[in-house]
């Protein structure tokens, strides 16, 4: 024990470490515990789930759902639970090359077990069979979306270190061909998240009150990249804030 802990003296763990090491301790209280119920409450949010954050927490604790006045929808606890399993999945694989089969097995592991599941025409873990669109815009259609996805991988992992404005761009294309029939923003933002651990760039969760800025910024990109940089940004400051807390350096 002593040796490690010299160790991490002559060199600060990396955020990714030490989420990985609460990660395999199931470490209470610490940065991976925040961050496993604040973006997935968050994200999940964002998606019209109704599970409140207090509900979020306690599903993450026990693995039980606390008794509640109001009926609680199965589809937002079991994307609750699913969602739990996607950040360990990219805490794990976060120095992995992001691949399609990566993306896939993220919309897989997201919705399995949910109402969307048993429907015929919903594809879970893999692209979308029927046209959808977002905010009102148009997105990629079911015939084009495999070879936008390949396309779209291709040019971002031809390129060495990334940016933030790489990653942003890689968000909006992305959500833009919208490949899977539900869960594309979800599985967008955790993307985001692990390419952040992958290129040492402090990571951020949009939370409600960032939202509709959020939207703005993946709308107004080819414009005006400041609004979603700056949305960003502003995300990033509150997760810098966790760090401090936890005396992470970054």
């Amino acid at each position: 024990m002593t040796g490690s802990h010299s160790q991490k003296n002559t060199s600060p763990a990396s955020l990714l470490d030490i989420l990985q090491e609460q990660k395999a301790d199931r470490c209470p209280g610490g940065i991976y515990h925040k961050t496993q119920i604040d973006l997935t409450y968050n994200s999940n949010h964002i998606e019209g789930s109704r599970l409140t954050h207090e509900q979020t927490r306690y599903i993450f604790e026990t693995n039980t759902i606390g008794m509640t006045e109001e009926a609680l929808n199965v589809d937002d606890v079991i994307e609750t639970v699913n969602h739990f399993r996607c950040i360990d999945m990219i805490i794990d694989h976060a120095n992995a090359p992001l691949t399609e089969k990566l993306i896939k097995e993220l919309h897989l592991t997201l919705k399995s077990g949910t109402s969307d599941s048993g429907k015929d025409w919903f594809a879970v873990g893999d692209y979308k069979k029927l046209p959808n669109e977002v905010g009102g815009m148009d997105t990629a259609l079911p015939e084009e979306t495999a070879g936008r996805m390949k396309a779209l991988l291709k040019e971002y992992n031809s390129g060495q270190e990334k940016t933030l404005e790489d990653l942003l761009d890689f968000h909006v294309k992305f959500e833009r061909i919208h490949p899977f029939q539900d869960g594309n923003g979800r599985v967008g933002r955790l993307i985001l998240f692990k390419e952040c651990l992958k290129y040492h760039i402090v990571p951020f969760i949009i939370d409600d009150s960032l939202k509709l800025f959020y939207y703005r910024g993946l709308r107004e990109w080819d414009r005006e990249k400041g609004y979603l940089t700056d949305t960003c940004l502003t995300a990033q400051d509150r997760y810098k804030a966790y760090m401090d807390y936890f005396r992470i350096a970054y």
